[in-house]
């Protein structure tokens, strides 16, 4: 029947696509419903802090990185700033907001910039922790060590974002 169409409705609190099932001639059977993530929620923010710290750990405890972070041309870095956001701009766009794009640009565009700027914090705050990050005697380094660790970092919170 043509009148039958998905439509969207809040359940719990959680926004939830509403599909309808019919039978052969027609008739509503039923409705199944598919939670629609394009809402930025405090679960999703935590979703995102557990998710950076979970490669965050790791590569800021090398030697490699802190060692790359001296080395590496502060533009190679701002590319490599560049690609965090264009692969996470890509991985929340195909998994979020592929088929709801429409009336959720702000929403994708929060969630994307959240996601990496979460990443750069909780990634600030554990080499801060562990006097990785010279902010008062060579800034810059500070600042690509942050970006440098945080490329793996803001990965792995854009992946746990998706679970639910």
């Amino acid at each position: 029947m043509e009148s039958q169409k998905t439509f969207t409705k809040r359940i719990g609190g959680y926004l939830h696509k509403m599909i309808p099932i019919t039978d052969a001639s027609g008739k509503l059977l039923h409705y199944v419903t598919k939670p629609l993530m394009v809402e930025l929620k405090p679960r999703d923010i935590m979703q995102i802090i557990i998710g950076s710290t979970i490669l965050a750990l790791p590569v800021a405890y090398t030697e490699e990185a802190w060692k790359l972070g001296e080395e590496l041309p502060l533009l190679n870095v701002g590319f490599l700033s560049i690609i965090s956001l264009v692969f996470i701009a890509l991985f929340v766009f195909f998994n979020f907001y592929r088929f709801n794009i429409n009336g959720n640009v702000f929403n994708y565009i929060k969630r994307v910039i959240a996601t990496y700027i979460i990443s750069i914090l909780v990634v600030a705050v554990l080499l801060t922790i562990i006097q990785r990050c010279p902010w008062e005697t060579d800034f810059v380094l500070a600042i690509k060590r942050i970006i440098i660790v945080a490329f793996p970092a803001s990965m792995s919170a854009t992946i746990s974002d998706v679970l639910k």
